[in-house]
């Protein structure tokens, strides 16, 4: 009887096995090496279980496990029901890949089938970095963002190459161990005969990392040469609650400018401001000239004459008909429509600003998925402080020109900095600097905004880009192409650096032909549903004729 029942809950157990590996392997845990033993409980579960419900629960519990353990702040704000939702959703859609495994696993071989989960997960997982549902912040790559040392090969394979990875080592130490337990065969000869298999997949990667990090070192000119431009970063630690008080705006940019001129000096190249440091409120595109701001931001500058300010900010932009307005536009009292923006402006001496657009938008807050199709959702959008519904999409510079230095910069915005081959494609458009600006204090001291931070490092070594982070409560900072952290400022306190950086201008594989694996895996996707289709039309015409 007591063997029966652990038989019943044994399911269980192995789904908040797994779900609690993947929380004590992510960032920021010290304990990342579980990573390659946390999917070894669910590929047990789908040999143990024949029942799809029960198979399906298991699954869906690890995944909530996962999401809640690791992202439980994204409730940390004044609407906890968001974080509720988000969790419950997410982890909803991550038991799709392993549902497909489970079907392919009945009709297919064990090789197929654990072939048919790495190629359903990758794919899941470029599906998850590109719809308007998109919450990659799990994606299994990222689990290496604290050991850059680990992953210096993600120049040639992005991300997509760290989840590769983890699932085939995973897949190999559970395919020996069950070699053992079907041949019982003893430890020492297994580990003869067939643990070389997982512990050439887990070991080879490291010394690949190994040989690429030191080749792109000696490859490197003397750190500090004569190309290398000065940069000061801003993290002027304001309530992101606060900021958009009747009034506040004046008092933020008095702020700002103090901090900046404690580093500034002659040589400064860039002045890098936070995410909606400038118009909390908004301001319309065509007349930033005569904003307030920025003239008070000129003048500063002129102290300063080399320097260009990167700053975030809230625009506006006007339609006078329906007809030109995209459909994110709002409707004006009797005077066409606008669209609201958060943007990243560069800002210098002259007349000229650049205007460049965010556009990997926040579900649920800066973002409402498909509304265009649905629009009563609108109303459902979280209400963060300042501008609230979707935000506009329509592009505006693809990178920022720093004539005076002949160099180009791309400056992501918040959210934007966890897609890899986003950031690429910009890189291959010509940014030499990468620039983060960010405002991660609505969550609290919680996780959230220390995850941000690490997963900014994958994207150093993709490009093999310097970045200048600047967060508004933290942590800003400057990081290496290499993925290390230079000059963090501790979190919640006013802070302003400054460094020597040097522009790039070649391309890493990954830029140069971006997330192939995830490609790839979306390619042979399609394939094997389209043979499995076929397959079981085949047998049931051949069973309808047998019978």
């Amino acid at each position: 009887m007591a063997n029966r029942s652990s038989k019943k809950w044994l399911p269980w157990l192995l789904g908040v096995c797994s779900g609690l590996l993947l929380w004590a392997a992510w960032p920021t845990s010290p304990l990342t090496l579980l990573i390659f033993l946390a999917f070894i409980p669910l590929l047990h579960l789908s040999k143990l279980v024949q029942h799809r419900g029960i198979y399906f629960g298991c699954v869906y519990l690890a995944m909530l496990i996962w999401n809640v353990g690791t992202t439980w702040w994204v409730g940390n704000t004044t609407v906890p029901v968001s974080g509720v939702l988000a969790n419950v959703t997410n982890a909803l859609i991550m038991t799709v890949p392993w549902l497909g495994f489970r079907n392919i696993r009945k009709r297919f071989s064990g090789t197929l089938s654990y072939l048919a989960l790495i190629v359903y997960w990758l794919t899941f997982e470029y599906i998850h970095l590109n719809w308007e549902l998109s919450w990659p912040w799990l994606t299994v790559g990222n689990v290496f963002a604290m050991h850059p040392g680990w992953v210096q090969w993600y120049e040639y394979t992005g991300t997509s190459g760290g989840t590769l990875w983890v699932l085939l080592v995973n897949i190999s130490l559970y395919t020996c161990w069950q070699k053992r337990r079907q041949y019982k065969v003893p430890f020492a000869t297994l580990v003869w005969k067939e643990g070389w298999k997982p512990a050439a997949v887990f070991i080879l990667p490291f010394i690949l990392s190994f040989t690429t990090g030191v080749r792109y070192q000696l490859q490197q000119p003397f750190k500090g040469g004569p190309k290398s431009l000065s940069i000061v970063v801003v993290q002027p630690n304001i309530d992101p609650y606060d900021k958009f008080a009747e009034g506040a705006e004046t008092q933020q940019l008095e702020k700002l400018m103090r901090l900046t001129r404690q580093m500034a000096d002659s040589n400064t190249a860039y002045i890098v401001w936070p995410e909606t440091a400038l118009f909390p409120r908004g301001a319309w595109e065509h007349m930033l000239n005569e904003q307030p701001s920025v003239q008070a931001i000129r003048t500063m500058l002129r102290q300063y004459p080399n320097a260009k300010l990167i700053t975030g900010a809230t625009t506006l932009k006007h339609y006078d008909n329906k007809d030109e307005a995209p459909y994110s536009a709002r409707p004006m009292d009797n005077d066409g429509y606008f669209d609201a923006f958060n943007t990243a402006l560069q800002i210098d001496t002259s007349n000229i600003i650049q205007i460049y657009h965010k556009s990997r938008l926040v579900p649920g807050v800066e973002l409402i998925p498909y509304s265009r199709y649905l629009k009563f959702m609108e109303s459902w959008a979280l209400d963060m402080g300042g501008i609230t519904g979707s935000y506009g999409r329509t592009p505006g510079v693809d990178v920022l020109e720093n004539t005076t230095e002949h160099i180009k910069a791309f400056p992501t915005i918040c959210y934007e900095s966890i897609y890899g081959e986003f950031v690429a494609e910009h890189v291959r458009l010509g940014a030499g600097l990468l620039f983060i600006i960010t405002n991660d204090g609505w969550w609290g001291n919680t996780e959230g905004h220390r995850q941000h931070l690490q997963y900014a490092r994958l994207r150093a070594i993709e490009t093999r880009r310097w970045i200048a982070r600047s967060a508004n409560t933290g942590i800003s900072c400057f990081i290496t192409p290499l993925g290390d952290l230079q000059e963090p400022q501790p979190y919640w306190q006013e802070a302003v650096i400054k460094a020597n950086v040097t522009p790039a201008t070649s391309f890493t594989f990954y830029v140069k032909y971006g997330d192939l694996i995830s490609r790839g895996a979306l390619i042979f996707c399609i394939l094997l549903i389209i043979y499995s289709i076929i397959l079981r039309f085949t047998n049931r015409k051949a069973y309808v004729e047998g019978n």
